[in-house]
């Protein structure tokens, strides 16, 4: 699907379009790579990591509120990833108009350049947050998602669909839990701070989060929302997993945080299938149509009410398989 295609990936040097793109270039022949991101000591470190392709991959530096540098940027692009985003929390509570221009002017941005270059498909990355969103990253990353959703009812007679992909902190990535903690015990703590001890979360490794973004690419027709099943774990658990001899103080909820993730809520159930591996909420929209060859086959339609919480999975991972977890990141 992907060989000798134009792929451009927003925020590309992030954790994820970092692994995305070592992913492309070991099980695919892509025509070029675009990493677009505004950040030139990023794309140095990124360039020399992949010196041997320079053949295949091209920097472009720009910002994703900048039309016109998108517009340059997706001239002959056949697919897009859509990953970046200001995600930080404190930040965006702190900067709300600047976090607004990023991730809903700029998902207008790139909806309308993809639009008006022909790309074929894009798939934007969204976080757990934006369900049910307390905090401002939420709100302004529901507002992204239904925008792409939305986006389909412009193709017309383009060829181009939108889709969205959803989950929570990626394992190991910055920002989260695990290299927090590393920090904490490199410098000698006896003493993990948890935020509560009722606190659950997703487990989502890079790995997992590159293998949705693929079954978007390959499945979606134009404005699906793709969700990993994937296990909970409690904060405490991993705390116990990466230092057993630790003691945990409890330090309370941090501004905007969730005690569980949702995935899914229980008004999406009645345009949620099943799959092996993942979830797909379908758009209740009059554009979607209703007939079976619109759906991936052999889903299973979830029950009314059914609610995707990692509160209330059905699948944990015990203190042994999070301590081999962690392990196998070093």
């Amino acid at each position: 699907m992907l060989n000798d295609k134009v792929i451009l990936i927003t925020g590309g040097t992030g954790s994820f379009g970092q692994y995305f793109t070592e992913y492309l270039l070991n099980n695919y022949k892509p025509k070029k790579i675009i990493i677009f991101s505004r950040d030139e000591y990023k794309q140095f470190l990124m360039k020399s990591r992949f010196k041997e392709y320079t053949d295949i991959l091209r920097f472009f530096i720009g910002d994703v509120r900048d039309a016109g540098r998108l517009m340059r940027a997706f001239d002959g692009v056949d697919y897009v990833v859509h990953a970046a985003a200001m995600k930080q929390v404190p930040a965006c509570e702190y900067n709300p108009i600047e976090a607004i221009k990023t991730n809903i002017n700029g998902a207008t941005n790139v909806i309308d350049a993809a639009l008006d270059r022909n790309v074929k498909k894009v798939v934007a990355l969204s976080t757990d947050k934006a369900v049910n969103p307390i905090n401002l990253y939420g709100g302004t990353k529901l507002v992204s998602d239904k925008l792409f959703i939305s986006a389909n009812a412009y193709t017309g007679g383009i060829k181009s669909s939108f889709s969205v992909v959803r989950y929570g902190n990626v394992a190991g990535s910055r920002g989260s839990v695990i290299p927090f903690f590393k920090e904490l015990l490199r410098n000698g703590t006896s003493s993990l701070p948890i935020t509560d001890y009722q606190m659950t979360r997703f487990w989502i490794d890079l790995n997992q989060g590159v293998e949705l973004v693929m079954t978007a690419l390959h499945h979606s027709l134009g404005g699906e929302t793709y969700i990993s099943k994937i296990p909970s774990f409690k904060i405490t658990d991993l705390a116990r997993a990466m230092a057993p001899s630790c003691e945990m103080q409890e330090v309370g909820i941090r501004e905007g945080e969730k005690m569980h993730e949702i995935m899914i809520t229980a008004d999406d159930s009645a345009h949620t299938f099943e799959y092996d591996g993942f979830f797909v909420i379908y758009p209740n929209m009059d554009w979607w149509k209703y007939e079976e060859k619109y759906y991936i086959p052999n889903g299973k339609k979830v029950l009314p009410g059914f609610e995707y919480n990692s509160g209330t999975n059905t699948e944990w991972l015990t203190v042994a398989q999070l301590t081999e977890l962690v392990a196998r990141m070093e």
